[in-house]
């Protein structure tokens, strides 16, 4: 079958990894909060989702991780492809450190914490819980310092008011998860790293789905 004339491959596969940045957070989020409400023990007040990485099903909880960093090293990728300039650069070796961050994370779990998995006492310091805190807070500052990046881009062709969402998001980013982090298990610690998980990934999938519209369309006759 011959090849279509009027298809632009590359842009195609361009816009096809930027996809995955607006489905990881979705894909992330309703699976975690479905082993949430399963998992024997688990509250959602006083236990943060890393949590769900131990005990006997945490393996879900890992492959949740590692699919979500493959999908945002994919919109990566994507933003390299389709932002060839120092900002683009920027947000692409950006947004990978933040996928690494979360398949490392998943890689190296954390310490029981405040009776979770069920029988623990939580209290322990290993170097699997201190990795999985390093690597956690370099995914989440990449992200956030990437929503900076793509607030100057925005501004640069003329959006103003996506860099003004791109620049709030990117400092909840980081003050829930280092504000949330030093509350602990608290219910409010855990609420402030929801607001800074929600936050990266409302960012990744906005910043994707612009970045995809502004990208050539794949049909040269509808450029």
């Amino acid at each position: 079958m011959a090849a279509d004339p009027d298809l632009d491959r590359d842009a195609a596969v361009t816009r096809s990894l930027l996809g995955w940045g607006v489905v990881a957070g979705p894909f992330y989020v309703v699976v975690g909060l479905v082993l949430a409400l399963t998992r024997p023990g688990f509250d959602l007040t006083r236990h943060a989702l890393s949590l769900l990485t131990l005990g006997d099903l945490g393996w879900l909880q890992r492959a949740n991780l590692i699919l979500t960093g493959l999908m945002a090293i994919a919109a990566a990728v994507g933003i390299l492809r389709a932002i060839r300039n120092g900002r683009g650069l920027a947000m692409g070796v950006l947004v990978i450190v933040y996928g690494g961050g979360l398949i490392l994370s998943a890689i190296f779990t954390p310490d029981p914490a405040t009776g979770f998995p069920p029988g623990s006492t939580g209290g322990q310091f290993t170097l699997s819980g201190i990795l999985h805190l390093l690597f956690g807070a370099l995914g989440f500052l990449a992200i956030a310092v990437a929503a900076f990046a793509h607030a100057a881009w925005s501004r640069s062709i003329g959006a103003p008011g996506r860099a003004v969402v791109s620049i709030v998001l990117g400092v909840l980013v980081i003050v829930g998860f280092f504000a949330g982090a030093a509350l602990g298990t608290s219910p409010v610690g855990v609420a402030l790293l929801w607001i800074a998980v929600l936050a990266q990934f409302t960012w990744l999938g906005l910043a994707c789905a612009q970045i995809y519209v502004w990208s050539p369309h794949p049909l040269r006759s509808r450029r």
